[in-house]
């Protein structure tokens, strides 16, 4: 008998994965991967520490139309946690037909996460991703209705837990006897769920509701300033990410972009998105400013260049006029020290 785990490497997910094994069931270890996920390197020490076989899968696009609009809403983050549970369960129940697995079972526990692990929270998860009585959470199992492979004997009910809430004491009490040697501390894993980094995700899906994976990918890179409903500046926070600013401007889905990088002197990276437009110049060169450090060069350098956008326009600027840098003089702006970055605006939802 073989079943899928969905493995984040949390307590939870080992948890159900032993006692599946405890009784004799074969298991394969699936993790999701999102650009907003932050667990791979935990589920694949966990799933070597279990000995079974690990497979990740990544989101597709349409993963970013759910996180646009999600039937059953949002968190107190940006994160659409019932929604995402279901799309994961879905391409969980393709990976049980492909591998020939019977059914499917996860960590979750009654009570324990306020948007998703409800009771009815997780009737719903069951009944829209097509899996219905197909998905076991073995640590709640005995508080839940009994499923297809509880009814048919595949697995003892009784051997299962009857965890609810929040409070992980049993959890580890089950953990070491079970062997489970290491105890991770707990984690979301998702940056939807914390406070400033949604803030980020509902001004892009407001400002930018055809935004694609790159627009997602930038949101962990710099200090983000909203200039107006269709332009935007990022500015690197330090050395890593003026790497990365540098890195993503070149990347194949990458828009049409103006990057701007100091010559001579300390000071971050910056990218213009929305507009290849010089009138927002002065505002760049002044957040550069602002965030520079020991301009004791007279007439400091910035280089502006041309970057991103379809093969065609990459073509022409590599001949045409746009293909060269332009130098300006970095240059203090009271409109730029004025602007908030956008983690520290007002809230808002979409």
């Amino acid at each position: 008998m073989k079943c899928v785990a969905l493995i984040s490497g949390g307590l939870d997910s080992i948890l159900a994965i032993r006692l599946m094994q405890e009784q004799g069931i074969e298991v394969e270890a699936l993790n999701f991967r999102t650009v907003f996920t932050c667990c791979q390197d935990q589920s694949a020490q966990a799933s070597h520490e279990l000995g079974v076989r690990l497979t990740v899968v990544g989101q597709e696009d349409d993963y970013l139309d759910l996180l646009k609009n999600p039937k059953f809403g949002y968190g107190k983050g940006a994160n659409p946690c019932v929604d995402c549970r279901i799309y994961m369960f879905q391409k969980a129940k393709q990976f049980m037909e492909q591998v020939g697995a019977k059914f499917i079972i996860s960590g979750e526990v009654v009570g324990q996460r306020p948007m998703s692990q409800k009771r009815n929270d997780l009737s719903t998860i069951s009944h829209h991703s097509d899996l219905d009585d197909l998905l076991l959470r073995p640590l709640s199992a005995k508080l839940l209705p009994p499923t297809l492979p509880e009814r048919e004997g595949w697995v003892d009910r009784e051997k299962l837990g009857d965890f609810q809430g929040r409070s992980r004491k049993g959890l580890i009490e089950l953990a070491n006897r079970l062997g489970v040697k290491e105890i991770p501390t707990p984690s979301t894993g998702c940056s939807l769920t914390e406070p400033l980094f949604s803030k980020k995700v509902y001004d892009l899906n407001i400002h930018q509701p055809d935004s694609k994976r790159w627009d997602y990918d930038t949101l962990s890179v710099g200090r983000h300033f909203r200039l107006n409903d269709k332009v935007k500046v990022i500015v690197g926070k330090d050395a890593q990410d003026n790497e990365k600013i540098r890195y993503m401007k070149e990347m194949p889905e990458a828009p049409s972009t103006l990057f701007f990088e100091p010559i001579g002197f300390m000071g971050p990276n910056a990218l213009l998105l929305g507009s290849q437009d010089t009138e927002h110049v002065p505002v760049v060169l002044g957040l550069m400013a602002r965030y520079s450090r020991g301009l004791e060069e007279e007439n400091p350098v910035v280089e502006m260049s041309y970057s991103g956008g379809t093969p065609k326009e990459r073509q022409e600027r590599s001949t045409g006029e746009n293909a060269q840098t332009i130098s300006y003089t970095l240059e203090e702006s009271s409109a730029a020290n004025e602007l908030q970055t956008i983690t520290e605006a007002p809230s808002v939802r979409a």
